[in-house]
């Protein structure tokens, strides 16, 4: 079983194939530059390192959101036009799902957090020490109310994500429970996670047709909430005269 796996949901950008349990390639690239740049090249340099026709994979695992508005749409993207051209299913992959999936062997509760912004962060719970497990179902909730939540569970916490060093502070504040950050190798999203979950998802027919898949952003883009706000003030048209919905690329 031949697996390539697309994560585009932050900054970073990543590709992997998956073969038969086996991560065979990752190109991995946290760096600003749009995943529009990098995604497409990455995926070239991957199949031909490999020497690999891509009619060969069984399927694609696509990161699905929760992220960037922009990173998310352009992955999609990617995988829509690749499972259209070659007639291949795809794996719709929680981006917090593959996240915690970096942490195998581990005792501890496992809280990967994206920024969301305004106090806001991208989260869910998770165990995996020996079977994976969803604890707490991908979701958006206010930094504090997570740490709340985490310290009456009681238990020991790693966090990773790029909501980390954002929040770093308020977590060292507030957590009363043992916790630790995940290290360098782990702390971010990779392509070879999606596509290790992907696989599992694959195994257990959980795929999508190419036309099917769409992105789970969780919550609107910032330029649909403040026009929803506008509204609600009068001021469509001073908004309008801003930008136009839909344009927003928040996390």
């Amino acid at each position: 079983m031949k697996i390539l796996g697309i994560e585009s949901a932050s900054l970073v950008a990543s590709v992997a194939v998956v073969t038969d349990g086996l991560v065979t390639a990752e190109y991995t690239v946290d760096f600003k530059k749009t995943h529009s740049q990098t995604l497409l090249p990455m995926i070239d340099e991957v199949t031909r390192m490999l020497e690999l026709d891509l009619h060969e994979v069984d399927a694609i695992a696509v990161s699905g959101g929760p992220g960037s508005y922009t990173g998310l749409r352009i992955g999609s993207a990617t995988a829509k036009g690749l499972g259209l051209a070659l007639e291949k299913p795809l794996i719709h992959v929680p981006t917090m799902d593959a996240m915690a999936y970096n942490l195998y062997g581990t005792s501890a509760l496992i809280c990967p957090v994206m920024d969301a912004r305004r106090g806001q962060v991208y989260t869910g719970l998770y165990h995996y020490e020996e079977t994976f497990e969803v604890v707490k179902p991908q979701c958006g909730m206010d930094i504090h109310e997570l740490i709340k939540e985490l310290n009456e569970r009681g238990e020991r916490v790693i966090f990773l994500g790029d909501g980390v060093p954002v929040n770093e502070k308020i977590i060292r504040e507030e957590m009363t429970v043992p916790f630790s950050f995940a290290p360098a190798q782990t702390n971010r999203q990779r392509g070879a996670s999606v596509a290790a979950l992907g696989s599992v998802y694959f195994a257990e027919g959980k795929t999508v047709s190419a036309m099917d898949h769409a992105p789970d952003y969780l919550r609107k883009a910032q330029a649909e909430r403040e026009l929803e706000e506008a509204k609600r003030q009068g001021k469509t048209d001073e908004l309008a005269a801003g930008h136009s919905v839909g344009t927003g690329d928040a996390q």
